[in-house]
């Protein structure tokens, strides 16, 4: 993976105004940002700063001496968890325009200081942070009330949540590293010990694996039961300090761990089922990086020191255009950025069995049809619906796209209905009639159960076969 240096959007300050934390909405058109003056200032996908609003003292009557430890955008975009020192999570409702109203819906008290927190994509209604009593609570927003995921006895440096939004990890001071994972009505099903890392893990990310990384100098990648697969040793570089902050792409297929002047960058080879170091970039007076956010879509990340600036960097593997009229750009193997050149529109191609996206192919200045080894993605780029189903290439596919709503694929004498936006097939069946005009397709508002789809896909046939 390659990072270029594309803008400062926040310049360094005289002195320490350390960057607390970053992060990029999940529907890609705002980053927040925090250092030690307590306020969110929020920038567009561009870098461009759009808005900033300041942060509340749990005691208004107290005075304002405490630190903004970390923020969290809900799944919707529309919400901000900001954790803070003095004992307190404030979510804010910021709506998902510029301009929107802003209003605090939610607050957190407890008993000792907050020290990190995120947010799982599949929990749009819980928050979860960390406390320096080593609790680890979730924020439930319908409620408005904590509750303790689990206790330990050691203080919570760090948290992340697991890239498909089903897990969550928190590190210790006493190096220890704890995973738990939801069942599927949002409570807890299984908290364990998952590893004793080698030092305090600061640097904390969950993507493909477990990466973790401290003041030894080393980052070491567990697997989801804490084995080690590999760790990489920098304790003899005279040059390199200690690591401070990690954080895993989109897709979990690169994590990028902060240091002093410098950051590197670490990707995962899914067919050696192998990490590999990506490589180096030396930052001179860039000073600690404090902060890490990448945006949803995987294509940029910021990144913010210690004395207040940050960086922003596009982020690829390679990118090329297709018929002058599109770009693609690979942010990693399971994942393609398609923007169309007129008039900069994007959709966000993405294999969500984490396969390879081998091959890529746009009908009709609109539809789009990519492969991967296992799964065909079929998309709609006005529409921005996509679909991915299990497939096995036979390269004599005939796609149809005389139906807006569904792609039909004929191929050895099999007809095959799938509606974009949904990650099944609706309909198949055996016919010999394959002409376009000879087919109709009707698809009623409300879902389909798989059997009442089978049986529209065989009355098309069947009606194709007639008028045959």
């Amino acid at each position: 993976m390659q990072l270029r240096h594309l803008k400062t959007i926040h310049p360094q300050q005289e002195g320490i105004a350390k960057v607390t934390s970053i992060c990029w909405s999940p529907n890609n058109k705002r980053v927040a940002i925090v250092t030690t003056d307590r306020v969110v200032h929020l920038f567009d996908e561009n870098g461009d700063r759009r808005d900033k609003f300041s942060t509340k003292p749990a005691d208004a009557a107290r005075v304002r001496n405490y630190m903004v430890r970390g923020m969290a955008w809900s799944p919707d975009s529309a919400k901000l968890a900001v954790a803070q020192s003095d004992n307190i999570v404030f979510v804010y409702k910021l709506g998902t325009e510029w301009g929107d109203r802003k209003s605090i819906c939610n607050k957190f008290h407890q008993q000792s200081s907050i020290t990190c927190v995120c947010w799982p994509s599949e929990h749009p209604h819980e928050v979860v942070f960390g406390l320096a009593e080593g609790k680890v609570k979730i924020g439930q927003l319908r409620s408005n009330r904590p509750l303790t995921l689990y206790s330990t006895d050691s203080y919570v440096v760090s948290c992340c949540s697991k890239v498909d939004g089903n897990g969550i990890l928190s590190g210790h001071l006493d190096g220890t590293v704890y995973r738990f994972i939801f069942d599927e009505s949002g409570r807890g099903a299984l908290q364990t010990q998952v590893c004793q890392h080698t030092c305090v893990p600061y640097a904390l990310a969950w993507g493909e694996s477990i990466c973790c990384a401290g003041n030894d100098q080393k980052v070491v990648f567990y697997d989801n039961d804490g084995l080690v697969l590999q760790h990489f040793d920098f304790s003899t570089d005279e040059s390199q300090r200690e690591f401070t902050v990690a954080a895993a792409n989109p897709s979990g297929e690169a994590v990028v761990v902060g240091s002093f002047n410098r950051f590197h960058t670490f990707a995962y080879n899914p067919r050696a089922a192998v990490w590999e170091q990506a490589g180096v970039k030396a930052v001179d007076n860039l000073y600690t990086v404090t902060a890490l956010g990448w945006k949803a879509d995987g294509s940029r990340l910021c990144v913010g020191s210690l004395c207040g600036g940050v960086e922003l960097y596009d982020a690829c593997i390679h990118r090329y255009r297709y018929r002058g009229k599109f770009e693609f750009t690979y942010v990693s193997v399971s994942t393609v950025i398609v923007k169309r050149l007129a008039n900069g529109a994007r959709i966000v191609l993405k294999s969500h069995f984490g396969y390879e996206v081998t091959k890529i192919n746009i009908y009709e200045d609109r539809f789009l049809i990519a492969h991967t080894p296992e799964t065909l993605l079929m998309g709609d780029l006005d529409t921005c619906k996509l679909s991915e189903v299990p497939w096995q290439a036979t390269s004599k596919e005939k796609f149809l796209f005389d139906n807006e709503r569904v792609c039909v694929i004929c191929t050895n004498a099999e007809l095959t209905i799938v509606e974009y936006g949904r990650n099944e097939v609706l309909g198949s069946c055996r016919t010999e009639y394959m002409n376009p005009h000879q087919l109709s397709v009707k698809i009623k508002a409300l879902p389909l159960s798989p059997a009442a789809a089978a049986a529209a896909a065989a009355a098309a046939a069947a009606a194709a076969a007639a008028n045959g």
